[in-house]
């Protein structure tokens, strides 16, 4: 029976090799490096809020057989529709192209860490290789290549956590009692934003449809999207406790911090010891190229379903979407001066611009006429609802910061 659920398995995981990044990898090493185990409940607060979120998004697309951007659209009330429409094409189009930067730079540097060549270089070449990826559809055979190297690195991380022996002590109270050390707002919202992504609530109510076609009864689809969410993103949010718990053990220990690429290799040195360098550079260029593809893309099919347009490859307005996302994002990637804070500076944004999609998310699913008994209930309310209020606190909290009313 279990075997059976396992292999029902599929838009989560998908969910969660979009978010095994390049910026979960800086993010969390730098929570590591910078405050030891004191951030790690940023990381289970935001996996959970990600379980929440993304099974929402899920029972969404499976009931009403349309994306997050379409239910928008089919709004009732005329004035919601266009403000969820404009707020939702804006945080999409700046919070992808961030995070297409963040990206690009983070294959680039990724590359950087195998030979001498400039990462502007690379983030040049990367750019040009994923246009002509998407442009020509090959895209789906090599990301499944990039997943299954992101994949293979997520596993190094978590043998690597094992063989450094942390403080389990310390780890379990950094994962159960929050605490924000100064100067470490920003980090906490990164670490949210490239866990709680948010076109992953428009891929997922999308992908879902693929998985469990209208021929499966809806209970059981639901059901299994459910179990297919909780264990996926359950398993991303364990890799990055282990990126956390290994960075934190190879440089908070010892008094180092993060300056680039090859330093963060070190952390996998217990394991791997010479060959760090190289197994890094690698998968952090194939979880920086995979989500460099299905960045654009995820923000074309949003953007099209919310405004009704065609979402496919022949649609000018779909492919002058995805363009327009890569294109920036590749420049903004060369133009950069600092490689590893444009990454945390891209998973920021997405934290800052979370709560914007998340309410949207909350009034739709909550409407009896889309979803029929399939809304949420008071418990999952709640639930959601928290999700959006600590996320737009710290948000908050961080743009006081940034005009200087308060120093956390």
């Amino acid at each position: 029976m279990m075997l059976k659920r396992l292999n029902n398995l599929g838009p989560g995981l998908i969910v969660s090799a979009a978010f095994i990044g390049p910026g979960t990898v800086t993010a969390a090493s730098i929570a590591g490096a910078n405050y030891g185990f004191a951030l790690l409940w940023a990381i289970v607060f935001s996996t959970i809020a990600t379980i929440i979120l993304q099974e929402m998004s899920g029972r969404l697309g499976l009931v009403t057989r349309q994306g997050l951007g379409e239910a928008l659209r089919a709004t009732e009330s005329p004035i919601l529709r266009l403000l969820a429409i404009i707020l939702v094409i804006a945080a999409i189009l700046f919070g992808n192209t961030a995070f297409e930067t963040g990206n690009i730079t983070g294959a680039a540097i990724g590359l950087e860490t195998l030979g001498d060549i400039s990462f502007q270089i690379w983030a040049a070449i990367i750019g040009v290789l994923a246009f002509l990826l998407l442009a020509f559809g090959a895209y789906n055979l090599i990301e499944k290549v990039l997943i299954v190297t992101v994949s293979l690195m997520g596993v190094m991380f978590l043998l690597t956590a094992i063989v450094a022996h942390p403080d389990i002590g310390a780890l379990l109270k950094g994962m159960v009692f929050p605490s924000l050390p100064v100067g470490s707002l920003l980090t906490v919202i990164a670490l949210i934003g490239t866990t709680i992504v948010p076109y992953n609530l428009f891929l997922h109510s999308s992908s879902v449809q693929q998985k469990w076609p209208e021929t499966v009864p809806t209970e059981v689809a639901v059901a299994q999207s459910r179990f297919d969410t909780i264990i996926s993103i359950s398993l991303g949010g364990l890799i990055t406790l282990a990126i956390a718990t290994t960075s934190a053990a190879a440089f908070a220990t010892q008094g180092m911090t993060i300056s680039n690429a090859r330093t963060m290799a070190q952390q996998l040195e217990p394991l791997l010891g010479s060959a760090a360098q190289y197994c890094f550079g690698i998968g952090l260029f194939a979880a920086g190229l995979s989500s460099t593809i299905t960045a654009p893309l995820a923000t074309a099919y949003a953007i099209c379903g919310a405004l009704g347009w065609r979402a496919n490859f022949h649609n000018s307005r779909f492919r002058t979407i995805w363009i327009l996302v890569l294109v920036i994002g590749t420049v903004l990637a060369i133009t950069g001066k600092s490689p590893l804070e444009s990454i945390l500076f891209a998973q920021a944004a997405n934290g800052l611009l979370l709560p914007v999609v998340a309410t949207f998310l909350l009034i739709v699913i909550n409407q009896a006429d889309l979803l029929g008994n399939f809304r949420n209930r008071a418990s999952a309310n709640i639930l959601g609802i928290g999700v959006v209020l600590i996320a737009t606190t710290l948000g908050i909290f961080q743009i006081l910061k940034a005009i200087g009313v308060i120093a956390i």
